[in-house]
């Protein structure tokens, strides 16, 4: 089986699609773009390391109970900004293999 090169970008990408998304697995994030598990893990670790050690983000719910509307209001805006962000990346993820599927 022929090893896929992936670049840069598409990279990035990933990483910050599993990022944008707390509580997520890996596997549930690798699965989107159609890259192994191993290999997304192998890029967060690395990611990680360029931030130098600790620099890893705490993952954890959003949801607060008890919360004022505005800060409803900017919790929810935030999440807006969140899925356009991981639409761009798997916008950008299928673009990617439909220009491998044309090879």
């Amino acid at each position: 089986m022929a090893m896929k090169v992936y670049p840069p970008e598409f990279k990035a990408d990933a990483v910050a699609l599993y990022r944008s998304r707390p509580g997520a697995t890996i596997a549930e994030v690798a699965d989107g773009p159609g890259v192994n598990r191993e290999t997304l893990r192998s890029w967060i670790r690395i990611a990680d390391g360029r931030r130098g050690p600790g620099a890893a983000p705490a993952r954890q719910a959003a949801a607060c109970e008890g919360e004022g509307p505005e800060q409803e209001n900017r919790r929810l805006r935030a999440r807006i900004a969140e899925l356009e962000k991981e639409r761009e990346i798997l916008r950008r993820a299928a673009a990617y293999f439909a220009g491998e599927m044309k090879q």
